[in-house]
C-alpha cells in the first residue's frame, strides 16, 4: 500500500514512546515490520475517525509476527499500538503472502 512507501520517518513522542511495552514490543521492533517485503497493509475503517488509520501485519528481523495500528501524518508514520498477531491474523497473513 502506498501509504507506507510515501512515509520517510516515524513519529515518536511522549504519547507513544514505550506504549507497547505492555505487549512486550519495543518501539524499534515495530519499525522493522514496515521494512518486511511481505508485509500486509490495509485500512482500519472501523477506527478511522478524525484521521485515517491503517493496520499492518508483518515480521520483524527475528521473524516475530506483529499486528500494528498506525496513522500517517504528513510524511511520518505514527504507531498507535503494536502486539503479537493472533491465530486469525496469522491465517490472514499467510493467506495474503501466499497469493502475492
Amino acid at each position: 500500500m502506498r501509504v507506507v512507501q510515501d512515509a520517510v520517518e516515524f513519529e515518536w513522542d511522549k504519547g507513544n514512546i514505550g506504549k507497547n511495552l505492555k505487549h512486550d514490543v519495543e518501539d524499534n521492533e515495530t519499525e522493522e515490520v514496515f521494512l518486511d517485503k511481505r508485509r500486509f497493509v490495509f485500512k482500519d475503517h472501523l477506527h478511522s475517525g478524525n484521521e485515517e488509520r491503517f493496520r499492518i501485519l508483518g515480521k520483524t528481523k527475528k521473524s516475530r509476527l506483529l499486528f500494528i495500528v498506525f496513522t500517517k501524518r504528513r510524511k511520518k508514520i505514527r504507531v498507535i499500538s503494536a502486539r503479537n498477531i493472533n491465530k486469525k491474523e496469522v491465517h490472514l497473513y499467510e493467506e495474503k503472502i501466499n497469493h502475492s
